[in-house]
């Protein structure tokens, strides 16, 4: 199953009126998910933290690049100039782990053969080196993943195949007038998600609002499905919730292009993995990691702006919504496993989004 005869899939049709959905093979075929971790996964931008999680001067923070998957051990510092950096976990010399929890040092040694490094990931010494040939070189530093900042949120690169502004363009544009200064991450609202699903299915799912009324029967009592919009960018796109009642939605700016509207909720899903859901009273950003080709986490972490408009849309029901779209999902994995089943068509009035998704995993695992 490695050829492109084989891999190849009848190619989606610009024209969602006409196309047809993957073949099951996306989401039961080994070779895709492997793929995927590859050609998709590890040149991807991923949320790491946010700047209050960020370490202070001495301190060393260490965090994995979509622990599970792709398994990328990372660090932050921050170092006497207070520049924060993400450098390589892995000692130069022969690959060992440098630090396994946080801690507070001045410089980075490593405990298998003591080599150091300082905060900003520079080689300072190795004992045994001494007589060493054209030593050290750029190659015995740590090397740095590429970092972005968005409001308080860190992104980080391992080595990226889309720019961070192809992400969060549209997204920057549309909500520069919400107060990003005064979110707080709210620990007891972040939790992790399993579902046994392959991790494509998942985002489908969240990509369409077709499913509200039959699946979520108490968001659609908040959310005015007749009004549900889309939009789509190159390496996002984003789904508009009108709400039902006028205190369930934001109080937007003149110059904002839903002036005037009952807005209940931005949807942003940027590619590939990462869902940006803002509400009045916040942000719930939703990271899937993919841990096998029929298991995934979804990482939920809460952000809170403004406590008072915490009503209808809270993240009491969008834990509700969570459980309900875990079920709906296994079950679409279950049938994925069908020998009958081939592919179906796209709703042109509800899944553009979705269409969107498919054509940009068919083009980042075409050979």
């Amino acid at each position: 199953m490695t050829t492109s005869k084989k891999l190849a899939n009848k190619p989606l049709s610009s024209a969602i009126h006409g196309a047809e959905t993957l073949s099951p093979k996306y989401y039961r075929d080994p070779t895709y998910f492997d793929r995927a971790r590859d050609q998709i996964f590890a040149r991807s931008w991923q949320f790491a933290l946010d700047t209050d999680q960020l370490p202070a001067m001495r301190q060393v923070t260490p965090w994995t690049f979509l622990d599970g998957f792709i398994n990328e051990p990372l660090i932050f510092t921050r170092d006497t100039e207070d520049a924060v950096h993400c450098l390589s976990n892995v000692c130069t010399h022969r690959g060992n782990l440098l630090i396994e929890k946080p801690c507070e040092t001045d410089s980075l040694r490593c405990r298998y053969h003591g080599r150091r490094f300082g905060a900003d990931g520079c080689f300072l010494s190795a004992p045994g080196f001494e007589d060493a040939v054209d030593f050290p070189t750029e190659r015995d530093n740590l090397p740095a993943a590429e970092q972005e900042l968005w409001g308080n949120l860190i992104f980080v690169g391992i080595e990226p195949a889309w720019s961070f502004n192809e992400l969060v363009e549209d997204m920057t544009r549309r909500l520069q007038w919400l107060p990003f200064h005064a979110m707080k991450r709210v620990p007891a609202l972040c939790k992790d998600y399993f579902v046994n699903a392959n991790w494509a299915l998942y985002v489908d799912n969240y990509l369409e609002g077709l499913h509200i009324p039959y699946v979520h029967p108490g968001l659609a009592t908040v959310i005015d499905t007749k009004e549900y919009r889309y939009e789509v960018q190159k390496m996002s796109n984003l789904q508009i919730g009108l709400a039902t009642r006028e205190e369930d939605a934001f109080t937007l700016p003149c110059d904002s292009p839903e002036a005037g509207e009952l807005i209940a909720a931005y949807y942003y899903w940027l590619f590939p993995n990462m869902m940006f859901n803002f509400y009045p009273w916040g942000l719930s950003l939703n990271v899937v990691i993919p841990l096998a080709l029929d298991r995934s986490c979804i990482r939920y972490i809460t952000y809170i702006y403004d406590e008072s408009k915490l009503q209808s849309n809270s993240p009491d029901l969008i834990e509700k919504t969570e459980y309900e779209d875990e079920s709906i999902v296994e079950q679409v994995q279950k049938g994925m496993q069908s020998r009958l089943y081939k592919q179906g068509r796209y709703s042109p009035k509800w899944e553009p989004n979705v269409l969107h998704f498919h054509k940009l995993l068919k083009s980042f695992l075409a050979e």
